[in-house]
C-alpha cells in the first residue's frame, strides 16, 4: 500500500513538472500585485482549506528567507464571518461574499478544490472574475468547472484526493519560491 501511494505521488509530480512555466508566470504576476499594494485571497474546503491557509501563511510570514509581509487572506480562517455567512446566506455564498468584501480589481484569488466542483469555491471564482480579479485554480483531474472558469489552472492528474493535495502543497511551495525570486529575496 505504501509503495503504491509513493508511486502514485511520484507519477503525479512527474506530470505536474509541465506546469513549471505556469508557476513561474504566477510567481512573477503575484510579486507585481503584492508589491503594488494588492492582495491574495485563497479558498478551499477541508484539506484544500488547509492548503489555502498554508499558502497565505507563507506570504504573511515568510517562505525560506525573511522579507516584508505580504497581504494574503485565507477566507475560511475567519470563523465568525464564515459561520455567519453560512447561517444567513448558505454555504454556497461562504467565499463569494468574502471575495466581495476583500477583493479588489487586480487582486488574485487562488481557489483550491480536488474535484474542481465545490460550489462555494466555484462561486468565489465567479465573483472574483466579476470584480476584475485574477483567478487561479489548483484542482484534481480536468476537465472540471473550476478549471473552465479561472484565468489559469493547474489540474493534477492523480488517482486519489490525498495525492492531489500532496502535489498541491508542492505547487504552493514552488509558487512561493518563484514569488520570492521575483521580489529579489536573497536565497
Amino acid at each position: 500500500m505504501i509503495e503504491e501511494h509513493f508511486a502514485a505521488l511520484s507519477g503525479a509530480l512527474d506530470k505536474v513538472q509541465a506546469a513549471a512555466p505556469t508557476i513561474q508566470e504566477w510567481g512573477t504576476h503575484l510579486a507585481a500585485v503584492l508589491s503594488g499594494g494588492g492582495r491574495l485571497l485563497a479558498c478551499g474546503n477541508g484539506g484544500s482549506a488547509a492548503e489555502a491557509q498554508h499558502l497565505t501563511g507563507e506570504l504573511v510570514g515568510k517562505f525560506l528567507n525573511d522579507r516584508q509581509p505580504l497581504s494574503a487572506i485565507a477566507l475560511h480562517a475567519d470563523t465568525s464571518a464564515a459561520t455567519a455567512i453560512g447561517n444567513d446566506y448558505g454555504e454556497h455564498e461562504l467565499y463569494a461574499r468574502q471575495v466581495r468584501a476583500h477583493g479588489r480589481p487586480g487582486d488574485v484569488l487562488v481557489s483550491l478544490s480536488t474535484s474542481g466542483r465545490s460550489q462555494n469555491v466555484v462561486a468565489a471564482a465567479k465573483t472574483a472574475h466579476e470584480l476584475g480579479m485574477t483567478t487561479w485554480a489548483l484542482t484534481g483531474p480536468a476537465p472540471n468547472p473550476l478549471v473552465a472558469l479561472c484565468d489559469g489552472a493547474i489540474a493534477v492528474e492523480a488517482p486519489s484526493v490525498a495525492t492531489v493535495q500532496e502535489v498541491h502543497l508542492a505547487v504552493v511551495h514552488a509558487l512561493c519560491a518563484e514569488l520570492d525570486q521575483s521580489l529579489g529575496v536573497p536565497t
